[in-house]
């Protein structure tokens, strides 16, 4: 039973009264320590049509930079659950961040293209934190403080994207762009000391070995997979390339899969995934995470089209990220009232009223793309939707999982809706380059491609409310009960270490 410290042990970790008195005080870490991490995934997209000449390689090289970010953030996310559920979450989330102080350090001393891609790399592989992060909230927090922090932690998702985008064009416009990564640096130490010694050490690790062959047999099947879908639009969805990836990507998660329920110890307890409650809810991931990064991908480029066009609404990449901003706010403001929806109707039907708000966020944007402030509201609604929707499906997941397979359950549904927003990003770049009109030298994508990716966001949304519409509730017998913080928080005895 995972139960917190009840003396300081010999790191100086945070005692078990400190946490008491201030509940809260953990929850922050956390929430702060997913911001930074989410975060460090959009620094560098104000600058990205520069990157190829600031690191001295061609841009069609150079766009590696923002891919193979997403690619370890994807792997990571199910590797470091397993770890935490081994090792203990705590334990994780200090390594996590330790390892974006590292490769942000590494990102800002680099001047060429290898060195950024390792330190980029490594900045994917540090987004573990936020699945490993949602699980232990339930470990460290007071039962009625759960719901909201568990909501709050998945929205920094979201948030940190948000956030981003303006802060990082802020900080390219008016200083060397090597500064990005040395803000990101800085905010990861914070984070990294604060997790230490301020998020308390629960006893929660599982004895058993890390599947090491099942987690080269996920990075070779997904990183495949995923490289032929991001790549699709610029070598085409038809060219053997992108076929022969997806391909052999899924070929490769097959044989994986088959041999998750076949080992002793796997990386992914595949029955536990293939049961109906999580199985469903990790497909409506999907269809959510799509939701979520088409207004990402779309609205910025909507917003700097040039006036000229009749549609574009001539923003600089600074005012188009501050027109974005409110829209991640808006996760973190509907964090309770998602939590206080889940204490009264439910995970699941939380779930599809979120998918369903995501869903009509995009028929605004569909509707009403003439001025910002149009597409403020659209992002905003949007985004409220996806705050509460986020929330619910790790509650979905926990409820029907073992707890000692809880931060792998989640960073499987984490992985899911980082498929989802690739995939999105992969179809909204399709649509945006099909449908193109001539501006003096430049083709930009017609009014009609930003209404159909406005379309398609809100399809993908109401298919995840069809979806959650099947998650059916957990029977008794199904998962083993999770402990009671506060009353673990009172056991006698320091932690293990």
């Amino acid at each position: 039973m995972p139960h917190v410290s009840a003396e300081p042990d010999e790191s100086g970790v945070v005692p078990s009264r400190l946490l008491r008195e201030h509940p809260l005080l953990p929850v922050v870490v956390l929430c702060f320590g997913g911001l930074t991490a989410s975060l460090s995934q959009t620094l560098l997209v104000p600058i990205q049509g520069e990157l190829g000449l600031l690191l001295g390689s061609s841009q069609a090289n150079a766009s590696w930079v923002i891919t193979i970010t997403l690619l370890a953030g994807a792997v990571a996310m199910p590797v470091a659950g397993r770890l935490a559920d081994l090792f203990g979450k705590q334990r994780v989330v200090a390594a996590s961040a330790a390892l974006l102080l590292v490769a942000s350090v590494v990102c800002a001393l680099s001047d060429s293209l290898a060195p950024m891609l390792v330190g980029r790399a490594l900045q994917g592989l540090a987004m573990g934190f936020i699945p490993v992060g949602i699980s232990l909230m339930r470990e460290i927090t007071p039962p009625h403080l759960t719901g909201t922090a568990i909501a709050a932690m998945s929205a920094t998702l979201g948030v940190g994207g948000a956030i981003g985008l303006p802060l990082a064009a802020w900080i390219a416009d008016g200083s060397d762009w090597h500064m990005l990564f040395w803000v990101a640096a800085g905010l990861a130490a914070v984070v990294l000391v604060s997790a230490w010694f301020l998020v308390p050490h629960v006893q929660d690790s599982e004895p058993g070995r890390f599947d090491l062959l099942g987690a080269v047999g996920l990075a070779v099947g997904l990183v495949s997979f995923l490289v032929g879908v991001t790549k699709a639009s610029t070598w085409g969805w038809t060219d053997a390339r992108t076929l022969g990836a997806i391909a052999f990507g899924l070929v490769v998660l097959a044989g994986w899969t088959a041999y998750q329920a076949r080992t002793s110890q796997p990386l992914v307890d595949v029955r536990t995934t293939s049961r109906l409650p999580v199985l469903m809810t990790n497909i409506a991931a999907i269809a959510i995470g799509f939701g979520m990064m088409a207004q990402v991908i779309v609205v910025p480029q909507l917003l700097e089209l040039p006036e000229v066009t009749g549609y574009g609404l001539g923003q600089s990449i600074l005012a188009a990220g501050l027109w974005m901003a409110p829209s991640g706010l808006m996760m973190l403001v509907f964090a309770p009232i998602s939590a206080r929806l889940i204490a009264n109707i439910g995970a699941k039907y939380t779930l599809m009223i979120g998918a369903a708000v995501v869903g009509l966020g995009y028929l605004v944007g569909f509707l009403l793309m003439d001025a910002p402030w149009q597409l403020l509201l659209a992002c905003c609604v949007a985004s409220a939707g996806i705050g509460i929707g986020y929330a619910a499906m790790p509650t979905l997941i926990m409820d029907n999982v073992p707890i000692r397979e809880a931060a792998s359950a989640v960073g499987v549904n984490a992985l899911m809706r980082s498929v989802g927003t690739t995939l999105a990003a992969a179809v909204m770049a399709t649509v945006l380059t099909s449908s193109t009109t001539t501006f003096g030298d430049f083709a930009l994508p017609t009014e009609s491609a930003f209404k159909w990716c406005f379309a398609l966001g809100a399809q993908a949304a109401f298919v995840g409310v069809a979806i959650a519409a099947f998650v059916p509730k957990a029977g008794k017998d199904d998962v083993t009960p999770a402990a009671a913080p506060v009353a673990a928080a009172s056991a006698p005895g320091p932690a293990r270490r």
